[in-house]
């Protein structure tokens, strides 16, 4: 059987075969109704399916866009990876997601074969990015878009959070609304870059409010894995050790549902001897016991601007290109608000 193509749809439906695209791709050209109906009759009536290979051969470009996050098993990155889907679609188009598992080679492997499909763009959850990416985007001269982390350079096309300002906020809150002593801070690791990644700046807004209630940080960031599991276990530590603090300052918020199960594995009242708080505002956070207070932002509305600047013009100016959103507290009963 001869397949069916473009030019067979046109000649059924008594049109051109730009017309016939025009309809299949939504634009970029109007249709009138009456004409769009004959076309869509036609594909039907002959059973035509578009050939995307083809399409994007001709366009060097596809109905793709590639995903790379860190772990999609954290549910910070599950629910970003949702909302990066969900603009997509509004675009017509489709996610292939790669996790990176915090390891460079991998970050690169998906960097080679995204780009390698003519993605439409490509959209960066990194520590990074690292050397070897960073010589993958030049050779490929992609527009790749860094979501949630602050670039090391202003022309790196980012969407990024206020990071720094929203940790300071919190721990200012728990410092002085709650009265608490000092704060304890779970971070990340000694592998966590310096810069530009977004549990260094959560801590460096850990560092700027206890400096200014004229507190002391030393010996009080506690170096943990970003993930529950692990943090637990730091967490058990911790809190069964002679220096419990009476407040603790998670980077994430899977790190403050760990160290929320440690408290109740060793009977520790929280938030009656333990003010506990996060960051990022996962689904859950609203769900643990006690509901968990953490910093909260818009992530609907950062990946369709990631989305934006993935599939739109490669010349727009840096001011465009870098975009920053804000945040703010959700204050819940581990803190101790009512």
């Amino acid at each position: 059987m001869a397949k069916v193509t473009r030019d067979d749809v046109a000649r059924l439906a008594g049109t051109s075969t730009a017309v016939v695209s025009y309809v299949i791709n939504n634009g970029p050209r109007p249709v009138a109704a009456a004409t769009r109906e004959r076309v869509l009759a036609a594909i039907k009536e002959l059973g035509y399916r578009p050939d995307r290979v083809a399409q994007a051969m001709a366009s060097q470009r596809t109905d793709l866009i590639g995903l790379i996050v860190p772990d999609a098993r954290q549910p910070f990155f599950a629910e970003m990876a949702h909302a990066v889907e969900q603009a997509a679609a509004e675009r017509g188009k489709m996610v292939l997601v790669g996790n990176s598992d915090y390891r460079e080679e991998r970050e690169v492997h998906y960097l080679r074969a995204f780009l390698g499909m003519r993605v439409s763009g490509l959209v960066l959850i990194s520590s990074g990015p690292s050397e070897g990416a960073a010589v993958e985007i030049d050779a490929w001269d992609a527009r790749v878009v860094l979501l949630h982390r602050r670039p090391d350079a202003i022309d790196d096309v980012a969407v990024v959070l206020d990071d720094i300002g929203g940790a300071q906020q919190l721990v200012r809150h728990l410092l002085v609304d709650h009265g608490c002593r000092y704060v304890a801070c779970m971070g990340g690791l000694d592998s966590t870059p310096e810069s530009g990644d977004p549990v260094t700046d959560h801590v460096t807004g850990w560092r700027r409010a206890m400096a200014e209630a004229g507190v002391h940080t030393e010996g009080r960031l506690v170096l943990s894995p970003y993930n529950r599991y692990d943090s637990y276990r730091v967490a058990l530590d911790l809190l069964a050790g002679p220096d419990r603090p009476p407040a603790i300052f998670c980077a994430t918020d899977d790190q403050a549902i760990g160290v929320l199960r440690a408290a109740r594995e060793l009977r520790i009242d929280v938030p009656g001897e333990l003010a506990v708080a996060g960051f990022d505002d996962v689904k859950e956070a609203a769900l643990t016991d006690p509901p968990l207070t953490t910093v909260g932002s818009d992530r609907e509305a950062m990946a369709r601007a990631a989305l934006d600047l993935a599939i739109g013009d490669q010349d727009e100016p840096v001011g465009e290109r870098l975009r920053q959103f804000p945040v703010a507290l959700r204050l819940r009963r581990s803190c101790g608000c009512p």
